[in-house]
């Protein structure tokens, strides 16, 4: 029986034994594509078996003409799926890091400040360039967003940004060569 003609039949009796015959060649195939975008052979293995267990349905609906191409271009599209969701979660969980450790550095930082601390502070607030000093003091001391920043002030949105972190940076190396 050829490809189509098993296409055929598991299409009409959704034989798992068919759809094996069809699948099993072509699974080493399958497992280069998904270590080629995975590059990690037990994700490229789990692939390989999930992407089986997803034919079993979608095979019964879609009209598939070239089985072995059809199959390629569905695994590319799968290993790529899972690449964009692991990216966005790293990403999710460097911004949860990012964020906790700022928390804790503010928490950590109001503790300890000082009157004088604070005047050492206003000292070095005069040493940034004037951008950096407005962009700071709107961001910090009034809590104003990056775009209402930009609004006020006239800056490109990533001007701000820039500004703010090279003030704070600026500030930060001001404090500790002073004593803070």
């Amino acid at each position: 029986m050829n490809e189509k003609e098993l296409l055929i039949q598991y299409k009409a009796t959704g034989n798992l034994a068919i759809l094996g015959k069809l699948y099993t060649p072509y699974m080493s195939l399958l497992y280069g594509v998904c270590y080629k975008y995975l590059e990690d052979s037990d994700d490229s293995q789990d692939a390989v078996m999930q992407i089986f267990e997803e034919l079993i349905p979608k095979l019964r609906v879609h009209e598939v003409e070239n089985f072995k191409s059809w199959l390629y271009v569905y695994a590319r599209n799968y290993c790529l799926m899972i690449l964009r969701k692991s990216k966005s979660r790293v990403v999710v969980d460097i911004e949860n890091n990012l964020l906790e450790s700022e928390q804790k550095l503010n928490e950590v930082s109001v503790k300890e400040w000082s009157e004088q601390d604070f005047n050492k502070l206003e000292t070095c607030m005069m040493t940034l360039n004037q951008e950096q000093e407005i962009c700071v003091r709107l961001f910090y001391l009034q809590q104003k967003c990056y775009k209402d920043i930009a609004d006020e002030t006239g800056f490109e949105l990533n001007k701000v940004k820039s500004y703010i972190q090279n003030g704070k940076r600026n500030l930060k190396i001001c404090m500790e060569s002073n004593g803070k």
